[in-house]
């Protein structure tokens, strides 16, 4: 299944790297003469009530969600890392500060934020990465934290400081290097998340500004409005985003698997144990 998954992510970003090689008609090109048809060779996804090619916008659609995804995971996955070391290894009032407000903003739903928030500062693909990375962010310091707490204890650590290693090295060198697997599965596994938020913002009308297209905009206008007439105007974004995020949750748990040390031995959480063979 991470095989699988890892398969439909690199397709994934490569559709949206090459959207633009890929696509077969313009994305704002319209023909009102061939408004919502079905799948035809011509239009191999159907058409849109402008009459435009759905296979068109849904590559393109494909791309945004990369973008957004990618970067507002990169900037939560920072944020974390940023905040869970600083309060997992100082600790005292820095930590009490820190996880007081990590509690401040967690207790207020993510969606009302971001409705809030999109609703002040106006549509925009940059409003929603740093939206999405804040929320994402401030989730996953704790998981951060936890670890920076197990890390810190170890010998070596004692023996930095014994020496007279700086706080910053003993960071840098010494605690960093131990999340970099950890920190690579929570990166995975938060795109799906990042990736499904930007489509339920799109879908509730907050999302990208029209006419660049998005998978939850493509379900919100198109879908909710025509999907009786032509029911393919809600069933490729769905079955698009779907898909993305099953394979980026099994490429995450794969990776687990395999950069977690207490699986050392084993192929994944249903392979088997490597035992000498016995002469």
């Amino acid at each position: 299944m991470g095989a699988v998954g890892g398969v439909i992510v690199l397709v994934f970003l490569f559709v949206g790297v090459s959207a633009p090689l890929l696509a077969p008609d313009s994305l704002f090109k319209r023909n009102l003469r061939s408004t919502l048809q079905g799948p035809s060779l011509q239009y191999p996804f159907g058409t849109d009530h402008m009459g435009r090619d759905l296979l068109t916008r849904m590559l393109y659609g494909a791309r945004v969600s990369m973008v957004v995804g990618l970067t507002a995971t990169t900037l939560a996955v920072g944020l974390a890392t940023f905040l869970g070391l600083i309060s997992g290894y100082f600790g005292g009032r820095v930590d009490l500060i820190l996880q007081r407000f990590v509690d401040a903003w967690l207790s207020i739903p993510w969606l009302f934020l971001a409705l809030t928030i999109m609703s002040v500062l106006g549509q925009g693909m940059v409003q929603i990465i740093v939206l999405l990375g804040l929320s994402w962010g401030m989730g996953n310091v704790r998981t951060v934290r936890g670890m920076v707490l197990s890390i810190k204890e170890n010998v070596y650590v004692e023996a930095a400081r014994a020496v007279g290693c700086s706080t910053w090295r003993i960071l840098w060198r010494h605690i960093l290097p131990q999340l970099v697997a950890p920190i690579i599965v929570l990166f995975s596994i938060s795109l799906g998340g990042v990736i499904i938020g930007e489509a339920v913002i799109g879908f509730l009308g907050y999302g990208i500004p029209p006419p660049e297209p998005s998978w939850g905009s493509l379900l919100s206008v198109e879908g909710k409005k025509y999907m009786l007439k032509n029911p393919w105007l809600a069933f490729w974004p769905g079955i698009c985003l779907a898909i993305v995020v099953f394979g980026i949750n099994m490429f995450g748990d794969a990776l687990r698997d395999l950069l977690d040390p207490r699986l050392r031995g084993n192929v994944g959480r249903f392979g088997f144990s490597k035992k000498p063979k016995k002469k």
